[in-house]
This record gives C-alpha cells, structure tokens and sequence, in this order.
C-alpha cells in the first residue's frame, strides 16, 4: 500500500508522514527531499535559480518514479503537488495508493509559516502576517478543488504530531 500525504505547506506532511511510516514499518518517501537528491540543491535555490515550471516539471517526473516503486510506503508530497499538471490523477490511478489530507485552517498556517517563511520560496516574499493570510487564504481557496479529493481528511489543527498520526491510523483500518 502507498499513502500519499498532501496537504498546505506547514501542515505537517513531514513530520506526520514519518511518525506514520514509522508506526505501519512502512518506508519513508519525501518527495521534496528526493527532488533536492535529484538536483543537489534544495528547493529554494530550484525555484531561485531555475523558476517554478522547472520544479513542476521535475516533482512530476520523481513522482511517477515514486508511483512505479514497488513497496508499501508513505509518500510526503509538496503542497502543490497534486494541483499540477495531471500529478492527483497518477496518483489516483495507481490500485494500492490512498490519499490523505491534512487539513489546517489559515489561522494555523498563518502563525506556523509566518516564521519560517524565509525557508519557503513561495511566501519569502510576503513581509507581514497580514499578507500572508491574505495570500494563503487565495492558495487555499484554489487548492481546496485538489486536496478535498483526497481519500482521508484530517484536520490538524490544535492537534499534537502523535494525536494527528492516530486519527490517520484509525482512518486507514
């Protein structure tokens, strides 16, 4: 079986998706991180130097990588990741793969990004709180078509890493 974590950045993907692997003794798979692998760079010097249709274009081509590996696996994608290109159809067409949502409210997003957006290069731009809600409450007004396709949602706000890799858990029997 493969599990596919999505979900806006700050939501947890990472962190939830290893507590999970690690609880079903199933791999591990962070698709941004075999991307910087990939390129030998990290994800924010990719969209620096190379721009954001390089990226895409290069997280569709690790992802179907990943989609063909055989295995059972939690699978971290980037936030964007299912609302390019025909990713969320690759993923839903594969027999033993489910989706799963981690769903956070903008406030939760706002106060997790807002201090570490200098490591996002899709928010580094944005100065104050106020911009920042105002730019994720647009990304999640057009992801949520994407997302809220997923399999299983779980909504993590206020909610601990182990509390949230439980309700996952009790989804998935």
């Amino acid at each position: 079986m493969k599990y596919f974590l999505n979900g806006y950045m700050g939501a947890g993907k990472s962190r939830i998706g290893k507590l999970l692997a690690n609880n079903l003794n199933y791999d591990y798979v962070d698709l941004d991180e075999q991307i910087e692998l990939i390129e030998q760079t990290d994800i924010q010097s990719i969209f620096q130097e190379k721009g954001e249709l390089y990226f895409r274009k290069i997280e569709h081509t690790v992802l179907r990588d990943i989609l063909e590996k055989e295995g059972d696996m939690v699978v971290s994608l980037g936030g964007g990741t299912p609302c390019y290109g025909d990713n969320l159809e690759w993923i839903k067409n594969v027999s033993d793969a489910k989706t799963i949502y981690l769903k956070a409210t903008v406030g939760t997003l706002t106060e997790r990004l807002f201090l570490e957006k200098v490591h996002r290069p899709v928010i580094s731009h944005l100065q104050t709180k106020e911009e920042l809600e105002e730019f994720l409450r647009k990304h999640l007004f057009e992801r949520a078509y994407y997302y809220n396709q997923s399999d299983v949602i779980v909504n993590v706000d206020d909610k601990t890493p182990e509390e949230i890799t439980a309700e996952v858990m009790s989804k998935l029997e």
